[in-house]
Formats: C-alpha cells, structure tokens, sequence
C-alpha cells in the first residue's frame, strides 16, 4: 500500500501564494497521472490540474495561468504553485495518482485545506 501525503495548505490572502506538495511513500510518481482536486464546503469535487508521467499538464479552467503542476520524481513529490489566490479557490485540495497500464492503482491523500480570505 502506498502513502500519499499532501502539505503545504494554510490560510493565505487574496492575491496571495501557495505552494502544494504531494508526496508518495514510494517511487511512483514517475509512472503516475499525478491530478489535484478540491472540494468546497457544500460543493463537488473538482478537478483543477494534472501531470502525466511525460510531462504533460492539463488545468481547469478556473485556475489556467495561475496554478502550476510540477514533478519531483526524485523526491517522489509533486507540487502545485498556486498564485494570485482568490476566495473562490478556498477547498480541500487533495492529491490522486492513478496508473492505468497494468498492474494499476489509485491512491488518495488526506487532503489539505486552502483558506483565502481577509
């Protein structure tokens, strides 16, 4: 079974800045889709950004040009820098990876709240 583990949540500012990190107990991430989520109080999931295993990167489009997703495969982590906040980005953001291709998994952190507000 394998860890995952995100950090880096935290209250913040509107305008302000975030780095998320999601870190798995052993060495995945490169043979991972790695995605980010959030939910809001009340809300649905939503997806808001993804890496795959060859570098490519997809976002939501709430939070295109201001959030990047990034890979560490050595540190077995992925981060996702998060800028220019707004209060509609407060939520739970939790980090998935999947594997697709045999033999295949799907792990989930804990999750780790953003709060932007005065």
């Amino acid at each position: 079974q394998v860890q995952v583990e995100e950090s880096g949540g935290g209250l913040v500012q509107p305008g302000g800045s975030l780095r998320l990190s999601c870190t798995a107990s052993r060495s995945i991430i490169s043979t991972s889709v790695v995605a980010w989520y959030r939910q809001a109080p009340g809300e649905q999931p939503e997806f808001v950004a993804l890496l795959a295993p060859r570098g490519t990167t997809n976002y939501a489009d709430s939070v295109k040009g201001r959030f990047t997703i990034s890979g560490d495969n050595a540190r077995n982590t992925v981060h996702l820098q998060m800028n220019s906040l707004k209060p509609e980005d407060t939520a739970v953001y939790y980090c998935n990876l999947k594997k697709f291709t045999l033999p295949t998994y799907d792990y989930w952190g804990q999750g780790t709240q953003v709060t932007v507000s005065w």
